[in-house]
C-alpha cells in the first residue's frame, strides 16, 4: 500500500464499506480533534477507474468528519490515504470490518453484508473467522441470515424487526417466512416475536432438545438447527411428548423397580412444592416425585415425603423397642368425641367474641395456611402473553411488591423460596403454627402481614380492583410508562389516533387521520421520548391507566371499561 495525500472531492465511500449504505455518521465525538489536529490515521482507499478518483473503504467517519470542516471553511483539503493495489478488493472489505469493528461494532445486519461479500469472493467460514478473530459459530450466524427473504432483511436493516426476532426468523422455511411477514405487514393481524415467534414456528412450543429423556437418534420428527441457540429445536411439539412420555414412563418403571415406595409423575406444568415436603430415605418409605415442564424439561426429586404424611407418622409412632406394641383404645367412643368436639369448639368461638387482638392474628394464620372452610389464593397474575407477562414482571409497581413480599416473609420467619406467602394446604397444623408465630408479633406488625396479604389475593380483572384504585385516587405514572408490549397490543386506530390528540394536540392527530396505526403509535412514541423533532411530554399516561379509567371508543375498553362502570356505580357519591 502507497501512502498519498488525495483532495477531498477526489474521495467517495466504497459500496465495499460495510456502512456505504446506512445514513449519515454521528462524527461529534472525533470533530473537534480532527479540526485541531487534522487527521492523523491515514483513510484505506482504492482507484475506483475514474481517473484520480478514490473509494473509501477504511475511514468512513473520518471522512464525513472532514467534510464537515471543508463546508465550513469553504475548503477542499486534502486527505492522508493508503492506496489499495486494484486487485485487493477481498482485503479491502477485510480493512473495512476490521477498522469498524475496533471502533463501533457493527450490528448483525452489517456483519452478514460484509461477511457475505467475502464468502462470495470464495472464502470459507474457517478463512473469514481466523481473520477477523471471531468464532466460526458467529460467522455461520451472520451468514444464516441470507435464508432469509429480503423484506425482512429490509425490516431489520432499518430496525422495524427486533434481534431475538430475526434470529427466530432464521429457523423458518420461505413459506413460514412469507406467512409470517404478511401478519406482520397487516393491520388488523398479529405478528408473534421474539420467543413467542420460535414457538409459532414450531406448533406453538418451543422446546429444545437438550430437553428430551429419549435418545436423538431413535426421533422420527425433524430438530430445527437453531443457529443463535446451543441446541437445536423440535419442529412438532407433538411428536416430543410422546417420545418423552414414553421415556418418563419407562423411567417411573425404572425407579419403582429399584424399590422406591411409588413414583409419582406430577402433571404437566404442575411445580414440585419442596418447601411442602419432608426428605425420606427409601427405607422409610420415601417417595420419587417427576416433575414435567411445559419447556420439556423432566426433574427427578428423589427421596420425599409430604409434610402432612410426615406428622400423620409422628402421631402414630409407638414405642420402638416393642413394635408388637398396640396403641391404647381410646376412652370416648366417635360420638362421644364429636360431643365433646362441638362443646369446646362453642365456647372458644364464644370466646373469640371478646378477643379482637386474637381473632385478627387467627384470621391470618388462616389466610396463610388454610383449612377446609378456608381457601385463599394469591392472584396467579395469568396472561398468554409473554410481553405482558415481562412488562409486569419489570414494572415499578411488582418490584415494590416483590420487595414487601421478602420483609414479609422475614418477619414470619418463611424460607425465601420465592413463591408467595399464602401457602393454603388445609393443614390444621399449619395454622396452628402460624398463629403461634403471630402471637409474638405486635398489633402493627401483624396488620402489615394482614396488609400484604390482602394485596397478594386480591383477584385481578374484576370491579373490586377498579373501586380500590379509585378510592386510594391511585396515580400510575410513578410505575408504568407505556411500552412496545402496551403498542403491540392495541389495535384500534381510533383508539390510536385519539391517544395522539390527547398526547399531541388536535391538529396533530387530524393532521394524520388517514396515516397508518402504526405510523402513528410511532407519533405518541415520538412525544413520550422527544424523538423526531417532537417536543417531549412528560408524566402522560393513555385512560386505560387511570384510576376511574378512561377508554376512548364508544365500543369502550372491554372487560376493564365493564369493571370500571361496576365500581363506578358503587363508590359514595359526593353528597353522600
Amino acid at each position: 500500500m502507497q501512502l498519498h495525500h488525495i483532495p477531498l472531492d477526489h474521495l467517495k465511500v466504497s459500496p465495499l464499506n460495510m456502512r456505504h449504505s446506512r445514513k449519515k455518521p454521528d462524527v461529534s465525538d472525533i470533530l473537534p480533534s480532527i479540526r485541531q489536529r487534522g487527521i492523523i490515521q491515514p483513510l484505506l482507499v482504492k482507484p475506483n477507474g475514474k481517473p484520480d478518483r478514490y473509494d473509501i473503504y477504511a475511514g468512513r467517519r473520518r471522512f464525513f468528519a472532514m467534510k464537515t470542516i471543508a463546508k465550513d471553511a469553504e475548503s477542499n483539503p486534502v486527505l492522508p490515504c493508503l492506496i489499495l493495489d486494484k486487485t485487493e478488493d477481498v482485503d479491502a472489505v477485510e480493512a473495512s470490518i476490521l477498522e469498524n469493528a475496533a471502533r463501533v461494532a457493527p450490528d448483525e445486519m452489517e456483519q452478514y453484508e460484509a461477511f457475505k461479500k467475502l464468502a462470495d469472493k470464495g472464502r470459507d467460514v474457517t478463512e473469514i473467522a481466523e481473520s477477523f478473530g471471531v468464532t466460526e459459530l458467529t460467522v455461520k450466524r451472520r451468514l444464516a441470515l441470507a435464508n432469509l427473504l429480503p423484506a425482512i432483511r429490509k425490516a431489520y436493516a432499518v430496525e422495524e424487526i427486533d434481534g431475538r426476532t430475526v434470529t427466530a426468523l432464521t429457523l423458518a422455511t420461505e413459506d413460514q417466512q412469507a406467512d409470517w411477514l404478511a401478519l406482520f405487514q397487516s393491520e388488523d393481524d398479529y405478528a408473534p416475536k421474539g420467543q413467542q415467534l420460535k414457538a409459532w414456528l414450531c406448533g406453538g412450543e418451543h422446546i429444545t432438545s437438550d430437553k428430551a429423556l429419549f435418545s436423538l437418534e431413535d426421533y422420527s420428527g425433524a430438530v430445527l438447527s437453531d443457529l443463535f441457540g446451543e441446541h437445536g429445536v423440535f419442529a412438532d411439539a407433538d411428536l416430543f411428548w410422546s417420545h418423552q412420555n414414553a421415556a418418563i414412563a419407562a423411567l417411573r418403571d425404572d425407579t419403582i423397580a429399584k424399590g422406591w415406595t411409588d413414583c409419582k409423575v406430577l402433571d404437566r406444568g404442575t411445580y414440585f412444592a419442596r418447601w411442602d415436603h419432608v426428605k425420606a430415605s427409601k427405607k422409610d418409605g420415601g417417595k420419587v416425585f417427576i416433575e414435567v415442564r411445559d419447556s420439556g424439561e423432566a426433574t427427578v426429586h428423589e427421596g420425599y415425603i409430604t409434610e402432612a404424611e410426615h406428622r400423620r407418622r409422628m402421631k402414630k409412632a409407638v414405642d420402638t423397642d416393642d413394635k408388637t406394641a398396640r396403641a391404647p383404645k381410646p376412652e370416648l367412643t366417635n360420638p362421644a368425641q364429636n360431643h365433646v368436639e362441638l362443646h369446646r369448639h362453642a365456647a372458644v368461638r364464644a370466646a373469640l367474641l371478646s378477643a379482637p387482638a386474637i381473632s385478627l392474628r387467627l384470621t391470618v394464620a388462616h389466610m396463610i395456611g388454610g383449612s377446609a372452610l378456608w381457601q385463599v389464593r394469591p392472584d396467579p397474575q395469568m396472561t398468554r402473553k409473554d410481553e405482558t407477562a415481562e412488562s409486569v414482571a419489570n414494572s415499578a409497581a411488582q418490584a415494590a411488591f416483590d420487595a414487601e413480599k421478602q420483609e414479609i416473609l422475614a418477619l414470619m420467619g418463611f424460607d425465601a423460596h420465592g413463591h408467595s406467602v399464602t401457602r393454603c394446604n388445609g393443614d390444621d397444623w399449619r395454622v396452628a403454627e402460624t398463629f403461634t408465630k403471630l402471637l409474638r408479633l405486635r398489633d402493627d406488625e401483624v396488620m402489615r402481614v394482614l396488609t400484604y396479604l390482602m394485596a397478594e389475593t386480591l383477584q385481578a380483572d374484576t370491579c373490586v380492583v377498579e373501586q380500590i384504585g379509585t378510592h386510594l385516587a391511585v396515580d400510575m405514572t410513578g410505575s408504568y410508562a407505556p411500552d412496545q408490549a402496551f403498542f403491540d397490543l392495541v389495535r384500534s386506530k381510533s383508539a390510536v389516533n385519539a391517544m395522539l390528540a390527547e398526547i399531541g394536540g388536535k391538529p396533530v392527530a387530524d393532521a394524520n387521520i388517514s396515516a397508518t396505526t402504526k405510523i402513528q403509535k410511532g407519533i405518541i412514541r415520538d412525544f413520550l421520548t422527544g424523538g423526531n423533532g417532537r417536543k417531549k411530554v412528560e408524566g402522560w399516561l393513555p385512560g386505560y391507566f387511570r384510576f376511574p379509567l378512561e377508554s376512548y371508543t364508544a365500543g369502550g375498553a372491554g372487560r376493564p371499561s365493564e369493571n370500571a362502570r361496576k365500581a363506578d356505580q358503587l363508590l359514595p357519591s359526593s353528597a353522600d
